[in-house]
């Protein structure tokens, strides 16, 4: 499989296994259908596991704990998250290395090789801390400068993680502000597909514009994972889960009608078009969030096509544009 740099991190494999399928929380499959996958996903040549205590509640790390019993295969790495939100500041790091031991608890192992902030950062005073569902998926930026990131630093320092990221989705100048401020993060997780939209994960009004997230991380030396090439199921064939009609993934399921009428023209999978579509973009990996061997197989064939032409890439963005 084909390797790219990753910012300041080792190079790293153009498709990373996330944890949204290994925890269940993208249709039906089960736990040991969820190692056989793991499995298979490293045999591919995936070299980069991306997970988090909220998918499934800590069953996707689970399931990974359960496939190595601890011991990775030379190579792979293991990424986890930590939903902080706005503590008070003397509570910071003592939630980071909760989170931390508890996530290692459920690996098997001793250290994350990266770790992301799993929260939308935000200034003090945005419209955004009104929504009252919001407030729980935010951090202040001025809580995450005094406070956050002093702590991943010192959770670097002491070998309890190899490095430390942020979650690309939320107000766009702080998200940009931050991947330029020194200490920067490794990486960035953004938004990478055909509609630039986060789904249920939009918080904010206006465009969520991932692909300015992309440049700044670029332009500041900062990996780039992308994240949602599917948008949680609306650029599939069919979405694979119940979920009422006015749910954000039904109306951007709804929105897609034309791209799935482009990727029947051309005898496509809109899932596996969507995927190619978005390593088409400036990313260093994708993370898929399959959750059986057959999904990931498709991926990974996907994957082996290469990106999408220049030509497709603009009939894909018509379509998308409506």
């Amino acid at each position: 499989m084909q390797h790219n740099s990753f910012g300041p991190l080792p190079a790293v494999s153009v498709l990373t296994l996330g944890g949204g399928g290994l925890g269940m929380l993208w249709g039906a499959t089960t736990f040991d259908e969820c190692i056989a996958t793991v499995h298979d996903a490293v045999a591919s040549g995936i070299t980069l596991l991306d997970l988090a205590p909220r998918y499934g509640d800590g069953k996707a790390e689970e399931v990974v704990g359960a496939a190595f019993d601890g011991r990775l295969p030379p190579g792979v790495r293991v990424t986890s998250k930590c939903n902080l939100g706005n503590p008070p500041s003397d509570q910071v790091d003592g939630i980071l290395r909760r989170s931390i031991e508890q996530s290692l608890q459920r690996l098997h192992l001793s250290r994350l090789d990266l770790f992301f902030l799993h929260c939308n950062v935000a200034p003090d005073d945005h419209p955004m801390w009104r929504n009252p569902e919001a407030v729980a998926r935010l951090t202040s930026y001025e809580l995450f400068v005094d406070s956050v990131r002093p702590a991943f630093e010192r959770l670097v320092a002491e070998g309890v993680i190899g490095a430390w990221g942020l979650t690309g989705i939320g107000h766009l100048d702080s998200i940009i502000k931050l991947l330029g401020e020194r200490p920067a993060p490794a990486a960035v997780q953004c938004i990478a597909n055909l509609l630039d939209s986060p789904g249920g994960l939009k918080f904010f009004d206006g465009p969520a514009r991932p692909r300015d997230v992309m440049a700044a991380a670029r332009a500041n030396g900062v990996g780039v994972m992308g994240i949602r090439a599917v948008q949680a199921g609306a650029l599939t064939a069919a979405i694979d889960r119940p979920l009422p009609s006015d749910h954000p993934e039904m109306r951007e399921y709804a929105r897609a009608a034309g791209f799935r009428a482009l990727c029947a023209e051309l005898g496509e999978d809109p899932a596996v078009l969507a995927h190619r579509y978005a390593l088409s973009l400036p990313i260093d990996t994708l993370v898929l969030g399959v959750k059986n061997r057959w999904e990931l197989a498709a991926c990974i064939a996907g994957a082996e096509a290469g990106p999408l032409p220049a030509e497709l890439v603009a009939r894909v963005d018509a379509v998308a544009a409506g």
